[in-house]
Formats: structure tokens, C-alpha cells, sequence
């Protein structure tokens, strides 16, 4: 049995977690990935501007973001309906996402 912790997997689901709550913050704009990279650094969760984008394209597979003109040198994203139920705890969050338990 392997009881190794999976370090690198932990860090990327508390990065998604995070990113779902930075775009929340910005509400009902869409946020730029700089300010979003920032944000991420601002918490010691820091990343390279390449990990930032392939986390945000996770998050819009799940359908909890939109990614809007990945063909411009800054993406905007925002919160999908779902995205938003994550993270105001309506539903549950899908796997790969490292929400903390709700306590209250």
C-alpha cells in the first residue's frame, strides 16, 4: 500500500479552490489573469503564469468558469451559475477541487 501524499495534487486543488473564490470576489465582472496571478502570490499559492491558465482551463471544463477570448494576450474569466453554487455551497464540489468543509 502507498501512502504517499501527493503533494504537487493537493497544491493544484487548493489552487482551483482559490481560483474560484478570487473570480467570486470580482463578481459580476470578469477578472483579468493579472490580477488573478497576484492574488494567488498574495496568499503563497504561487504559480507560473502557465499553470495559472492551465488551472483556469480546468476550471472552464468543469463549466465553472468562461474563459472569454483566449485569443487575446490577457485572459478575462468569470463565474459560470455552477461556479458559483461551488463556491457559495449549493452543490458539491466536483473532484479535483480542494473546498474546505463548510462549518457553519
Amino acid at each position: 500500500m502507498n501512502n504517499e501524499i501527493d503533494f504537487d495534487r493537493i497544491s493544484r486543488e487548493e489552487v482551483r479552490w482559490r481560483l474560484l473564490r478570487v473570480l467570486d470576489a470580482g463578481r459580476p465582472l470578469p477578472v483579468g489573469e493579472t490580477l488573478v496571478f497576484r492574488a494567488m502570490h498574495d496568499v503563497s499559492l504561487p504559480l507560473t503564469p502557465r499553470e495559472l491558465r492551465r488551472e483556469l482551463d480546468y476550471l472552464e471544463g468543469l463549466e465553472l468558469v468562461v474563459i472569454e477570448e483566449k485569443d487575446a494576450p490577457e485572459w478575462l474569466s468569470r463565474l459560470t451559475a455552477r461556479g458559483v453554487d461551488v463556491v457559495e455551497y449549493s452543490v458539491a464540489a466536483p473532484a479535483g477541487i480542494k473546498r474546505p468543509r463548510k462549518y457553519w
